[in-house]
């Protein structure tokens, strides 16, 4: 299994920087960040610097979307990030959250993604791409290679996924909901003649290791909400039980009263109080390493081929160095 960690380019950016340097080091062969550029700082700049201070890591957004640049940008940074540093870039995907919604603009539909999607990857790769009724290619990007992995939750988002995508992002851990939606991403990839063992599979979920485990699922419990903000909108399209999304994923946000997005992705945040530890301790790891070992045993045996830790709690180091000292030799001894 691979691991990545998933950080938010708070300033110091050296910070940022400095933590997927040692992550390296640890083993963690992906380094993710948010891409919300009003909450944070631009992630495509730090990529430069964190590509230039590793030398395997892959780096990537944890999730862009199509809507806050313009495509033809987005295909040219990844290119030119491959050109420099050797193909070690991966773009995430999704419709769009935190990023969108705090300048007034809605997620993008997925007709949108699906079109976005076509062009980053054909541009990013060095072939012509249709754009605004033009034709587009960089020329010196012929040697450039990016995976595009989806986000998604829904039906539709995962039938997308799987007939278009290079891979499938999960953001939660919960093994219930991983392979529901990791067979519906891959009877996509079936029904569209496409080889489904040739999807990446990726689940993101903060994890903290130690013993307290109520300290644990408070600094975690933004991620519920977080996660709310997605199933609100399956919830307003298909109903709390339609189209076969499963209960597990929408029974939780009942008692959700919006969400205030300057709390973002942030422990303590008071928007989340809806969250119940069930889910907290559903869709995170959280204990000791073997409760760990056993979570990341179980996705594995689901198909899962990664393992990306969102940072988001006041253990960062402890927990990097908990993964790379004992968990990944673990996993992949």
């Amino acid at each position: 299994m691979d691991f990545g960690v998933v950080l938010q380019t708070d300033p110091p950016a050296w910070r940022v920087v400095d933590l997927a340097r040692r992550a390296e080091s640890l083993g963690f062969s992906y380094g993710w960040t948010f891409d919300s550029h009003v909450l944070w700082q631009e992630p495509f700049v730090v990529y430069s610097q964190m590509l230039s201070a590793t030398n395997r890591m892959v780096v990537g957004p944890m999730v862009t979307n199509p809507g806050t640049r313009d495509w033809t940008v987005t295909g040219s940074l990844f290119a030119t990030l491959n050109d420099m540093f050797g193909n070690r870039t991966v773009c995430g995907i999704g419709r769009g959250d935190s990023a969108l919604r705090v300048i007034g603009r809605p997620p993008c539909n997925l007709a949108t993604l699906r079109e976005a999607m076509g062009v980053i990857k054909d541009l990013a790769e060095g072939r012509t791409a249709t754009y605004n009724g033009t034709e587009q290619q960089f020329p010196w990007a012929r040697a450039s290679e990016l995976k595009v992995l989806m986000a998604a939750y829904g039906p539709k988002a995962l039938q997308l996924c799987g007939s278009e995508t290079d891979g499938f992002i999960l953001q939660l851990a919960d093994p219930a909901i991983a392979e529901w939606t990791i067979a519906a991403v891959r009877r996509a990839a079936a029904d569209a003649g496409r080889d489904p063992d040739s999807l990446y599979i990726c689940v993101a979920a903060p994890a903290y290791v130690g013993p307290d485990v109520a300290h644990q699922r408070e600094q975690c419990r933004w991620f519920g909400g977080m996660v709310g903000n997605h199933v609100a909108d399956l919830v307003a399209r298909y109903g709390d039980q339609g189209a076969g999304v499963p209960q597990a994923l929408t029974d939780y946000i009942a008692g959700r009263q919006g969400y205030d997005y300057s709390g973002h992705g942030k422990a303590g945040h008071d928007h989340t109080d809806f969250v119940p530890d069930e889910i907290i301790d559903r869709f995170c790891l959280l204990g000791d390493e073997q409760s760990h070992l056993a979570r990341l045993r179980e996705l594995e045996s689901l198909g899962v081929d990664q393992f990306a830790i969102y940072l988001m709690h006041d253990q960062k180091d402890e927990t990097l160095n908990a993964y790379g000292q004992r968990i990944i030799p673990a996993m992949n001894g």
